[in-house]
């Protein structure tokens, strides 16, 4: 398969629709999994592909040094550093980033398997992927049997089954370390409703893979035959290309 690396970035489909109420109601959630996942995971550099909306709470929190935005659109400078590129074809240099966060990001993809292809180019080893999707084999899923509602936000995207995603990472040398599903109720009125809250608890007791939405969350293994020096005494430059060398002018040294 060959993606176009000049191809312009297109503006995030998702990006809008997070600023509806449904839209700003369901990020919520998702949020809230993207926290949780994130809990645990230390290192420099934590990258976000698509829609920047919804999810500044949870990289705010994350205990990464650095949180950097590719949002696929003009970026507006609040909160974090930001980049422009493909997710087809990052502007990162290879085994360069601790976590990469893809919100929907398939589901906006002609080429999914491409995206999670370069996510394993940029990823350390043992390095973590956090994907959030909508799950083709629920509520949600169901509604886009119906017309009209295919030719809008978020049903016209590509719903998927977790499982199917999990295969394409297992193809690529991923662990799955943690799956999340939520977004029980159906897809009118909020989310977050009392009636609504009960039942996505429910949901994950008894049903969970009929939820809305799934965030996987699977990590960067490397087979080696030798020993490798400690990571962190050498680190990788977050850009492609050659580094610069620090002057030694004045400082006494040859």
């Amino acid at each position: 398969m060959t993606v176009d690396p000049t191809q312009a970035p297109k503006p995030a489909p998702f990006q809008d629709w997070y600023r509806t109420p449904l839209g700003a109601a369901v990020a919520r959630i998702e949020c809230a999994c993207v926290q949780r996942l994130l809990a645990n995971t230390f290192g420099y550099y934590l990258v976000q592909v698509g829609a920047s909306d919804g999810f500044r709470e949870a990289l705010a929190s994350s205990r990464i040094r650095h949180r950097i935005l590719l949002p696929g659109e003009p970026f507006d400078g609040r909160g974090q550093s930001g980049i422009v590129g493909l997710p087809t074809a990052l502007p990162l240099a290879s085994d360069s980033i601790d976590a990469l966060l893809l919100p929907h990001t398939l589901d906006d993809s002609d080429h999914p398997r491409a995206v999670l292809g370069e996510a394993e180019r940029v990823l350390i080893p043992e390095g973590r992927l956090v994907i959030v999707g909508f799950n083709a084999l629920s509520l949600w899923g169901l509604a886009r049997l119906w017309w009209p509602a295919r030719r809008r936000l978020p049903w016209r995207a590509r719903f998927r089954l977790a499982s199917q995603v999990e295969h394409w990472l297992s193809d690529l040398g991923f662990d799955i370390e943690a799956r999340e599903y939520a977004l029980f109720c159906p897809p009118w009125g909020s989310p977050l409703r009392p009636r609504c809250v009960s039942l996505d608890a429910l949901g994950r007791r008894f049903w969970p893979m009929l939820g809305g939405i799934y965030v996987i969350r699977a990590v960067k293994r490397v087979a080696t035959l030798t020993p490798l020096r400690p990571y962190r005494t050498s680190r990788r430059a977050l850009l492609p290309g050659r580094a610069v060398r620090p002057t030694t002018r004045g400082t006494g040294h040859a």
